[in-house]
């Protein structure tokens, strides 16, 4: 019977793969921040093919711009913005372990590879989040420029960079449908980044492919 067989990732490779597709995320990011002011709601977009849309949102939140002081009404922005920047940093090092972990072991499996795509895409967001807001000034209205100065948030109050939407169908639910009738209804409408993206194919791998990615039987390579 025909079989998938893997090599371990070593640690130089795996952070070699990180970092390329950090810098990827980054480079895209960036050049939007410095070329671009923020696409606001009506105006068009960068870039318009119908099926897919360059645009330039910063997302103060969390997945599909979900903010904890809207789940959790009784905290602050600023509270709420600073314990999600908290939470991410301590997610990202418990990923970080369990990616050392897995290469430690010289594992086998998909799942090293998985865990580089969604580290590699938790610390694109988390630069974001860190870091950019000390380090670019305003979008709103005007071309951003490294900040000389002072920029346009504090350290860990900086907004994520978002700019692909794939706005696949379009169309506008019946009179007699509850609640949405007349409704106009887009899908994909959510706007995401390239770090996104990793993120999304290292857990779309953990979930479609997990009787090989936990496959604990698999003998490792010396």
């Amino acid at each position: 019977m025909f079989k998938l067989s893997f090599r371990p990732l070593n640690g130089l490779t795996a952070i070699l793969f990180i970092a390329v597709l950090l810098v990827i995320d980054q480079w895209i990011k960036i050049s939007i921040k410095l070329n671009y002011p923020l696409s606001l709601f009506g105006q068009e977009a960068i870039l318009d093919w119908g099926f897919f849309k360059l645009l330039f949102v910063e997302n103060k939140g969390m997945a599909m711009g979900t903010r904890l002081d809207t789940i959790f009404p009784f905290l602050s922005e600023r509270i709420a913005k600073l314990l999600l920047t908290g939470f991410r940093l301590v997610a990202i090092t418990a990923l970080g372990y369990w990616l050392w972990d897995n290469l430690r072991q010289r594992n086998t499996t998909l799942l090293p590879f998985a865990l580089c795509l969604i580290f590699a895409g938790a610390l694109g967001n988390i630069i974001d989040s860190v870091f950019y807001g000390v380090w670019f000034t305003s979008s709103y209205g005007q071309v951003a420029t490294w900040a000389s100065s002072e920029g346009y948030a504090p350290l860990f109050f900086g907004h994520v960079v978002d700019m692909f939407q794939f706005p696949l169908v379009e169309w506008t639910w019946p009179q007699w449908m509850p609640w949405v009738g007349g409704e106009r209804y887009l899908f994909f409408q959510y706007i995401f980044n390239a770090a996104d993206s990793w993120i999304s194919i290292g857990v779309g791998i953990l979930l479609f492919f997990n009787k090989k990615v936990f496959n604990t039987n698999q003998p490792l390579k010396k």
